[in-house]
């Protein structure tokens, strides 16, 4: 058996959501790498652009289309609109977030609604509108994002932690309901990587050490660090894997 084979995504097309940058460019970037075509989601078209031709400089295939997936009507939308550009999608990241660290009394209904829309409806309903055409195909791959706050709390972010803790078990719901047609789900569980969710704490050099030595590694994430999970997620390599949650957290939640 040809291994590096099972790791090839060449003729596979992956939508990625929050694909401008940070955790989700950096996914659509190891999948790229990999053979796929890349088609960024974001609101910023300007950013979109950029990111998209980032990757075609290095004869990497990507498209990107502006979509505000903080509605759940606007993240049906979007996939309706992505089908009829490209029939075929193989692959849905659902990377799409946000996180407005406010404390737990400050949360307004506006701001709940905004975090859980982006962090969870919208993986629902993207998912919701591209799965039934990866089934009928017979093969499809869905990895959405859950966190460190999939398990435990960090302060100021109680709608974001919600959104992560829902994010696991829709991971699972949605392995059980489409697992059977070939659709696999499972969630990538990042640490701390450097991104603009993270600021906070990469711009204080003192507690971006603190959470270095709270990991087996010793270290914080690189974003490459995600860059072999995001494959073999998206890959044959993983076709009898689904509903799992990988964390991506150099230990963090073994300690």
């Amino acid at each position: 058996m040809n291994m590096a084979s099972l790791f090839d995504l060449t003729g596979k097309t992956a939508l990625v959501t929050g694909g401008s940058s940070g955790i989700g460019n950096a996914v659509a970037t190891a999948l790229a790498f990999a053979g796929a075509r890349v088609i960024l989601v974001a609101r910023d078209s300007a950013a979109l652009a950029q990111a998209a031709d980032r990757l075609r400089a290095k004869n990497l295939q990507a498209d990107h289309m502006t979509a505000d997936l903080s509605q759940p009507e606007t993240a049906r939308d979007c996939t309706t609109e992505a089908l009829k550009k490209y029939p075929e999608i193989d692959i849905l990241v659902n990377a799409a977030g946000v996180n407005l660290r406010q404390s737990f009394t400050e949360v307004t209904p506006k701001a709940w609604n905004q975090q859980i829309n982006l962090l969870l409806a919208a993986p629902f309903f993207m998912t919701q509108g591209l799965a039934p055409h990866m089934a009928k195909r017979k093969w499809g791959r869905i990895i959405n994002l859950a966190s460190l706050q999939s398990f435990r709390a960090f302060e100021n972010s109680a709608p974001y932690g919600a959104s992560k803790g829902g994010i696991v078990q829709l991971t699972r719901a949605t392995a059980q309901a489409w697992s059977a047609s070939g659709v696999t789900c499972n969630a990538m569980g990042p640490g701390f990587f450097p991104t603009n969710l993270t600021n906070t704490i990469f711009a204080n050099p003192e507690l971006a050490a603190r959470r270095a030595m709270q990991t087996c590694a010793q270290r914080n994430g690189k974003l490459e660090d995600l860059y072999g999970c995001a494959v073999f997620l998206a890959s044959n390599a993983s076709s009898y894997v689904t509903g799992q949650t990988i964390m991506i957290d150099g230990g963090f939640t073994a300690c």
